[in-house]
């Protein structure tokens, strides 16, 4: 990297093809749940996102941060079986992580709409862990150190 280049400006160079066309572009990820609509309105009133897009069945849905079109999607699935971390007979297999700026306040209104906190803590005080309605666990992160970077 030259100084001006961004890591993702690096990471997209060395992706793309003979036409400087990347080969792929991350465009979101998504969760297996029960209800999808429920799921999204969970994470949109968590984050202030909003729910892009919904079908009124709970089949799918998603939300998307202000100003990107990156996106985190639900989608339903039958029989579905929430992960029981930290326990691997039904590992996570991904979860996500949110930074807020009042750690204790955060909590309190991810509870609020429906999360609980995890039995096990593996950040002590740090960060805490949670289990959304459907049983993904997710972390809430204080915010960076200014210095990081």
């Amino acid at each position: 990297m030259t100084g001006t280049e961004t890591v993702a400006d690096t990471a997209v160079e060395e992706t793309t093809g003979a036409a400087g066309v990347p080969t792929a572009v991350w465009a979101g990820l998504m969760l297996d749940c029960p209800d999808a609509k429920e799921l999204a309105t969970f994470y949109a009133e968590l984050t202030g996102w909003g729910v892009g897009g919904a079908d009124d069945e709970g089949a799918w849905a998603f939300l998307s941060p202000p100003g990107t079109e990156i996106m985190i999607g639900f989608q339903r699935v039958a029989d579905y079986r929430p992960p029981r971390w930290p326990d691997q007979e039904a590992p996570q297999q991904v979860h996500l992580d949110f930074r807020v700026a009042d750690l204790p306040t955060a909590i309190g209104r991810a509870e609020e709409l429906g999360a609980t906190q995890a039995e096990f803590q593996p950040g002590g005080e740090r960060w805490r862990v949670l289990l959304d309605p459907a049983g993904h666990p997710f972390c809430l992160c204080p915010p960076a150190p200014a210095d990081a970077g």
